[in-house]
C-alpha cells in the first residue's frame, strides 16, 4: 500500500533510478533528515512509494559509532535543509512551530535545487493534495485552539495536578501549585494542554510533550501514557460542573487531598475534589466539543 513518507535508511530501490534521483543529499550531516529527503523526491519526481507487509528487511547496529560527530552537528539544520529544497511555501509551518529554526544556516542548497528542477519534480502543494491528502486531518499546519490550558487546580484541595516530568506509566499527583510559591519549581510540570485531539498533555499549548492523561477505569490511578491519538483510555470532557469525565470509564477524575493522591471514581458533581479549575478556558472550542459529545 502507498506511502508519503518511510524510513530512510530501510528500503529497497533500483539502483540506478537511485543515482538518477542524485542518491541522497550530500549536504545533510551525520543522520537525520533523510527520511523526508528521499520520500519527498521519489514522490515528487515520478516515482512511487509502497510498504509490503510481506518484505522483510534486516538493519544490524554496530556495537560502537566508528565515526566522531562534529561539534555544530544539527539534525534541525538537516530538517531546515530538507524543508529549504522540497517544501516550498509548506516550510513556513515548519518555522510557525519551531521559529528557531529560521536563523540556522542550511549550507549551499543550489545543486539541490538544480536537480529538483532538471528532475521536473512537481511541487510540494501536489504532493500534500495527492499523496499526503490524509496528514493534515492527524497532524494540522496550523494547530488548532486548545479548548483550556494552563496549570489545573482543585477546588476541594486548593493543589494543582503535577506529572513532575514524568513519563509513560508516571502517575499523576497533586502539590502546592507554582503559582501560589511552591519552593523548587524546577521539579514541578503543572502546565497542561486540553487539545484538539480531546486529550490533555503535560505543556503549554503548542509545546506538548508527547504523554497523555490516560485512564483504565474507575477507581484506577491516572497515569502519563504515550499519546495515541485514538481518544480511547485518553479521551477527556471538561465540563460545566468542572468535572473532568472519562467517557470510556463513565467516571471522573478524583483526588484524596490529604494523600495527594489523583484517581478515577464515578462521578459525583457535588463532590468539591472531583471539581477542577483550568487556568484559561476558549469557551467557544470548549462548548464545541462538549456539544458534539452530545449529540
Amino acid at each position: 500500500f502507498r506511502s508519503p513518507v518511510m524510513a530512510g535508511g530501510l528500503f529497497a530501490v533500483n539502483r540506478k533510478w537511485f543515482w538518477e534521483l542524485g542518491g541522497y543529499d550530500p549536504g545533510l550531516e551525520i543522520w537525520g533528515g533523510e527520511q523526508y529527503e528521499i520520500s519527498f523526491k521519489v514522490w515528487m519526481c515520478g516515482g512511487g512509494m509502497f510498504d509490503v507487509p510481506c518484505s522483510r528487511v534486516g538493519h544490524i547496529y554496530r556495537k560502537y559509532v566508528p565515526y566522531k560527530v562534529p561539534s555544530g552537528t544539527s539534525l534541525a539544520r538537516n530538517l531546515k535543509r530538507v524543508a529549504e529544497t522540497w517544501m516550498d511555501e509548506f516550510a513556513e509551518y515548519i518555522y510557525q512551530r519551531r521559529p528557531e529554526y529560521r536563523h540556522l544556516s542550511t549550507g549551499d542548497i543550489s545543486a539541490q535545487k538544480e536537480l529538483r528542477k532538471h528532475l521536473k519534480c512537481k511541487d510540494f502543494k501536489w504532493f500534500m493534495a495527492a499523496v499526503a491528502w490524509d496528514v493534515p486531518k492527524y497532524y494540522p499546519p496550523v494547530e488548532p485552539p486548545p479548548a483550556a490550558w494552563g496549570e489545573i487546580r482543585n477546588v476541594a484541595a486548593n493543589l494543582c495536578v503535577d506529572s513532575k516530568h514524568g513519563a509513560t506509566g508516571t502517575e499523576l499527583r497533586l502539590d502546592m501549585c507554582v503559582k501560589d510559591g511552591s519552593e523548587r519549581t524546577w521539579s514541578h510540570e503543572q502546565l497542561f494542554t486540553f487539545g484538539w485531539r480531546e486529550d490533555i498533555r503535560p505543556g503549554e499549548p503548542l509545546h506538548t510533550r508527547k504523554f497523555c492523561f490516560d485512564a483504565i477505569s474507575h477507581s484506577s490511578p491516572v497515569t502519563l501514557y504515550d499519546c495515541h491519538g485514538m481518544k480511547g483510555n485518553q479521551h477527556w470532557s471538561y465540563r460545566k460542573d468542572k468535572t473532568l469525565f472519562h467517557p470510556v470509564s463513565s467516571s471522573c477524575i478524583d483526588c484524596n487531598p490529604a494523600e495527594k493522591k489523583i484517581f478515577m471514581n464515578r462521578c459525583d458533581p457535588l463532590s468539591e475534589t472531583q471539581q477542577w479549575i483550568f487556568e484559561h478556558v476558549n469557551k467557544t472550542v470548549l462548548e464545541k466539543f462538549n456539544s458534539k459529545a452530545s449529540s
